[in-house]
């Protein structure tokens, strides 16, 4: 739970936000079902519509509520109940990435509510795998098409709004999670001459469309890891030695759709880990609840995540992602000097400066941290 004095503060700094703030809403507002968590629960309420912008900062400033999200889909009465009463229009394509379900290395290194640098490293890697490996080669979408922006906690949420994706019921769109999951896919399908005795294992080559060319690749790239890259894939030491001392041959075999040179034990450990390092990581909750759910809402760009005080910042371009420091770049509050009391905090940077690491005691930090550490529960308001 979150003290009176803090939520207190915070509620006074966001409804400060939101009066300042301007361009705060949805693409087609008037068709959106909106909803509202507080300091607890992301989503407390929900059936909301506003007709404009300007009727929605309004609510905005007078109830400044932790979480703000809106619905993916557009609807003809957007506030009406039960759902099939909002008359569906159509929907988004969204995806959620977030770096609590990548099964990142340093997950196991600190509390599992706190965010490290390579937790949104993590994260954005996989947003920008999922659209230029996925979004723009396989589905044919172009980089207008499609909007990224940081959450505000771990992750970002990735919006491709093309006409042909808009109709699509909720089977269509777990067709598309499948495939960039590679939940289903067949890898004998990939090597036709596979088990036949005396004939050359002919398998795909890094031109092939779609998860040929993505295998072919993936081996690739395993093979310019080194051993111990390919030891992760599941391959003994000896056998990795022995395809790293081959591997510019194996290299020119793979280009030519030649595999006779991939010859090693535990195939299917291989080829399951080899497939698990191209798809796209998602929990079966996130697949359900975002990219195939059509009544999911999801954080409104430009809003404050009240579990971090930062801002859901959209990027200006998906090439913009690469530079994107969302510590830096998607600060909410002011520097004015705040006493709190810390737990265990480890180190970490914001604003291009380091913080910590605190170790249960008083400090005074610069508003837009104090309140990172309290909405996180790391700190409290110092007495």
């Amino acid at each position: 739970m979150l003290g009176d004095r803090e939520s207190a503060l915070v509620t006074a700094l966001i409804r400060e936000f939101y009066s300042n703030s301007s361009g705060i809403g949805a693409r087609a507002t008037e068709h959106r079902e909106f909803g509202f968590g507080d300091f607890e629960r992301k989503i407390r309420y929900r059936h909301y519509s506003f007709t404009n912008e300007k009727a929605l900062k309004d609510y905005l400033v007078r109830n400044a509520p932790p979480f703000v999200s809106a619905s993916a889909a557009e609807y003809q009465k957007p506030d009406a109940r039960p759902m099939e009463n909002k008359k569906w229009i159509g929907e988004e394509l969204l995806f959620d990435i977030d770096a609590s379900d990548l099964k990142l290395k340093c997950r196991s290194e600190h509390d599992g509510s706190w965010v490290c640098h390579k937790c949104l490293n993590g994260a954005k890697e996989e947003t920008v795998k999922l659209i230029e490996d996925f979004l723009i080669p396989d589905f044919g979408m172009s980089e207008e098409e499609i909007s990224v922006n940081f959450s505000g906690n771990r992750g970002y949420h990735i919006h491709v709004h093309n006409k042909d994706m808009f109709k699509l019921d909720g089977d269509a769109r777990k067709g598309i999670v499948n495939y960039i999951t590679g939940n289903g896919i067949e890898l004998t399908s990939f090597f036709p001459t596979m088990g036949r005795r005396g004939v050359r294992l002919e398998g795909p080559k890094p031109t092939d469309y779609g998860w040929g060319g993505k295998l072919a690749n993936g081996v690739i790239k395993a093979l310019g890891n080194g051993t111990s890259g390919l030891m992760e894939l599941g391959i003994d030491k000896k056998s990795a030695e022995l395809l790293v001392r081959k591997s510019a041959e194996i290299r020119l075999g793979i280009s030519t759709g030649n595999w006779d040179k991939i010859n090693i034990p535990r195939k299917a450990e291989f080829w399951g880990n080899v497939l698990k390092g191209i798809a796209i990581t998602q929990s079966d909750a996130i697949d359900k609840n975002v990219s195939t759910d059509i009544y999911h809402l999801i954080r409104l760009p430009g809003t404050i995540h009240g579990d971090t005080g930062l801002v859901s910042k959209t990027l200006k371009s998906v090439k913009s992602l690469g530079d994107f420091n969302p510590m830096n770049e998607a600060i909410a509050f002011d520097d004015k000097k705040t006493k709190v009391k810390t737990a265990v905090v480890p180190k970490f940077n914001m604003c291009h400066t380091d913080f910590g690491p605190y170790s249960n005691q008083l400090v005074e930090l610069p508003r837009y941290v104090a309140v990172y550490l309290i909405l996180k529960r790391f700190a409290i308001l110092a007495v």
